[in-house]
């Protein structure tokens, strides 16, 4: 934490008091201690400016991979831009001590836990105050993409000009992936804000810091988080298996719609949670606007108060005195003057204050308008979504209308977004694991029991649609029902041996299939016939391709006219054609082929023998 939690003796624990780091930040006290690091209210020697500077312990220090995750924390943190987040200045490692470190903007004041073991537990509408800037600034880092991971009382910071801010983004995201982590199993975050998520399976996201928040909602109304324990085993055994009771339980003077905010944000099962910081702030603002007046009274805890009765003694009668008279006229200047004293300043302290006017559903020109009439000034205290103003109007107004102000201040007025409404993104071809993701990184969550068809575009497992469809804007937290993919719809094949190519190729296609067609010579069947087919029964996807062997008929050749040539060359002749010779000769003639037998011209089965008769 980055506040003067009081006097701390430097002699309790080792400390770096006096060292200037990296040649800039001068260590001048230690601020407070954790399990973690030490904070130094510190002086930026460059800028000349006091700062908070926390210093890692060195058990993290030596590891590699803590000090790259936290670098890279820190960066991400420092990208969060909210009045309500501690401002993240620098970061870096000694070069002396090889320390990691970060700077952060200086608050001075006390801390949230500070403040409820001073008052115990808060007005509904107090603790609606000191929650408001909690959420905004964890809304602020949602929509960044940072997790908190560590809400607690302890990172609240509540400044002496009465601002709220929230320190340690992202230092917890550093820690948990650390090699100290890892070897003694440590969870990190306090045991009492844990998610049921956080201690199964040491998984984080924006609704774990919506639980968090609801547990300090609880704490705010009763004093106290909603578990206690022998041991952090038993507390965190708890929030796994018990439901957070209503803050009711414990104390009165809690509204409903309160009461049933905390146990909505403290919910076991992460989507029944309002989805992140916004949707918990829009949900919150909402319970504001309808708090009724009652819920400006403290809770009472439910204590059952013994006053025993008791009997005062008698005094004995007085002494009458006589009193001088110079003495009693004096007492009654003395009291004239004091009477004259308050009612002078009460005449003066109420002239310094008039009341603000009502501007809310009014345009941002409007209101400026208004209230420039009444002599005040117009604080821009940022834009919220709204259920029920429309967007440009304003949605809330500090002070509230007939609230006291002082004479030429300024009315702070936040104007509302219209609707929150998330926007279905795209999820066909996700598998469950992405779509659902996808749905969490918007706000919105899985409907459950997806239902599933057969796609012949969108491979098994994947979404082929969503209902609504992408594109569509619905309320933070509303469901969207998904279509998985069984993949391509089989169908029987049928057996085409022996049909002509055109209609088995027709048949096939008709069914959905694709064909491919080859041919070979058969002499057992038929030109242009069937042969062979792949696959020839039983059932495939539609889409998949079925291989057909289509037959060219016999291999025939024709006998070449060899008449005339020498026996050598007119059996060259007949083996070039694919055939075979076998001559017949004729004795007396001059060795030349006067015949063949088949007939030149003839054709015939390729390998067959041709007769040579030669002369």
């Amino acid at each position: 934490m980055e506040t003067t939690a009081g006097p701390m003796s430097e002699d309790a624990v080792p400390t770096l008091v006096g060292r200037l780091l990296d040649d800039r930040y001068r260590l001048d006290s230690v601020i407070a201690r954790g399990g973690m690091a030490t904070v130094y209210l510190a002086t930026d020697t460059r800028l000349d400016r006091t700062v908070a500077v926390k210093v890692m312990h060195r058990a993290l220090a030596d590891d590699p991979e803590f000090v790259a995750r936290f670098t890279r924390e820190a960066k991400a943190s420092a990208r969060v831009s909210a009045p309500e987040v501690v401002a993240v200045h620098d970061q870096g490692t000694d070069r002396d001590t090889g320390l990691a470190y970060l700077v952060m903007e200086h608050v001075r004041g006390i801390n949230l836990r500070q403040l409820l073991q001073e008052r115990g537990p808060l007005s509904p509408a107090r603790a609606v105050a000191l929650l408001e800037p909690v959420l905004r600034a964890l809304a602020a880092a949602h929509e960044a993409g940072l997790v908190h991971r560590d809400v607690k009382p302890e990172n609240v910071l509540l400044a002496d000009d009465g601002r709220v801010k929230v320190a340690d983004f992202g230092l917890a995201r550093a820690v948990e992936t650390s090699n100290l982590t890892q070897t003694t199993g440590l969870l990190i975050g306090t045991v009492a804000y844990l998610a049921p998520e956080q201690v199964e399976h040491g998984s984080a996201d924006a609704r774990t810091d919506v639980y968090a928040a609801g547990v300090l909602l609880w704490e705010l109304l009763t004093g106290t988080p909603p578990y206690s324990g022998d041991s952090p085993l038993s507390v965190a055994y708890k929030h796994v298996h018990e439901d957070v009771p209503p803050p009711s339980t414990a104390v009165d003077g809690v509204p409903a719609s309160l009461d049933e905010l905390a146990v909505r944000a403290t919910r076991r099962d992460p989507d029944a949670r309002p989805a992140d910081g916004g949707a918990f702030l829009a949900e919150l603002l909402a319970v504001k606007a309808d708090l009724p007046s009652v819920a400006l009274a403290q809770p009472v805890e439910h204590r059952t108060l013994v006053v025993p009765r008791t009997v005062p003694p008698v005094a004995p009668p007085p002494t009458r005195r006589r009193r001088p008279r110079r003495g009693l006229v004096l007492t009654v200047v003395l009291a004239l003057l004091a009477l004259l004293a308050l009612g002078g300043g009460y005449y003066v302290g109420s002239y310094r204050y008039t009341t603000a006017p009502g501007v809310l559903k009014l345009s941002v020109a409007d209101a400026t308008s208004r209230l420039d009439k009444a002599g005040l000034k117009v604080k821009r205290g940022g834009d919220t979504f709204s259920e029920d103003i429309a967007a440009g109007l304003i949605a809330t107004q500090t002070p509230t209308p007939g609230g006291r102000v002082r004479k030429g201040g300024a009315v702070t007025l936040v104007v509302s977004k219209g609707p929150d409404r998330r926007a279905v993104p795209t999820l066909t071809g996700k598998d469950l694991a992405g779509a659902r993701a996808a749905l969490r990184a918007v706000g919105l969550v899985d409907a459950g029991n997806p239902a599933r068809v057969f796609s012949g575009s969108v491979p098994r497992d994947r979404v082929v649609s969503s209902d609504p469809p992408t594109g569509t804007r619905l309320k933070p937290g509303a469901a969207v029902r998904l279509t998985l993919s069984k993949g391509p719809q089989p169908v029987p094949v049928p057996d085409l041996k022996g049909k002509p190519q055109d209609e088995a190729e027709r048949r096939l296609r008709d069914l959905g299939f694709v064909v491919t067609a080859s041919q070979v010579f058969s002499d057992t069947v038929e030109k242009g016939r069937v042969l062979e087919q792949t696959p020839s029964s039983g059932t495939a996807a539609k889409g998949s391709t079925i291989t057909l062997v289509v037959s060219k008929g016999p291999d025939v050749v024709e006998v070449p006219d060899v008449r005339g040539d020498s026996a050598t060359t007119a059996t060259a002749k007949l083996v070039q054609a694919g055939l075979k010779a076998r001559t017949q000769t004729i004795p007396g003639g001059p060795g030349i082929v006067i015949q063949t037998d088949p007939r030149h011209g003839t054709k015939v089965k390729r390998g067959s023998t041709i007769t040579l008769y030669v002369f």
